[in-house]
């Protein structure tokens, strides 16, 4: 199984990096999959630590891959890397093993820390759109343009039954970044 996060690390010169990240459990540890190459892959295993952050804030993950940032960070408790200030939860995670694929290499990550901030009172159906959209953006550049805007206008439907301000605005944000895709 799958679960959507938030990703954020920090490079060995202290910059930081937020990006959305669908994360699979394995017994005791959380396994990141990052495409080579990419910041995210070239950061853990430099630091070798990261911080999973479980957010109801769709605009975050849309924000991170439309070049807006509608989060701030702070320092985690237990490693180097920062975590979302407003999130339900964090966990802060080391690496310690690396399954190394030409690819997208598994990164096995221990939990250090884990942090409940605020109660999860569950995503509605236009967030669930968002982050769906959310990762065919990731993959404008892998799939059909047919496949992306038959999603779309699927997704469309929860949107316009479901969404507050917060979802339509990270899907303004997602669908111009598609738009611009296109056209350019």
């Amino acid at each position: 199984m799958m679960v959507e996060t938030i990703i954020s690390t920090i490079s060995l010169t202290g910059v930081p990096h937020v990006t959305p990240f669908g994360v699979k459990y394995e017994d005791d540890f959380i396994v990141i999959s990052p495409y080579k190459p990419s910041t995210t892959l070239d950061n853990i295993l430099a630091t070798k630590c990261a911080v999973m952050n479980l957010t109801d804030d769709v605009r975050v993950f849309a924000g991170a891959l439309t070049n807006r940032q509608p989060w701030r960070l702070m320092q985690a408790d237990k490693i180097i890397a920062g975590r979302l200030t407003d999130c339900l939860a964090h966990v802060e995670l080391e690496l310690v093993e690396v399954r190394d694929d030409a690819t997208r290499p598994e990164l096995l990550m221990k939990k250090v820390a884990e942090f409940n901030h605020q109660p999860f009172a569950g995503f509605n159906r236009a967030q669930a759109a968002v982050i769906e959209l959310a990762v065919l953006v990731s993959r404008l550049h892998l799939l059909p343009r047919d496949k992306i805007e038959n999603e779309m206008q699927y997704l469309q439907i929860a949107i316009d039954k479901t969404a507050g301000e917060r979802e339509k605005e990270a899907w303004t944000w997602l669908t111009k970044k598609i738009d611009d895709f296109y056209t350019n």
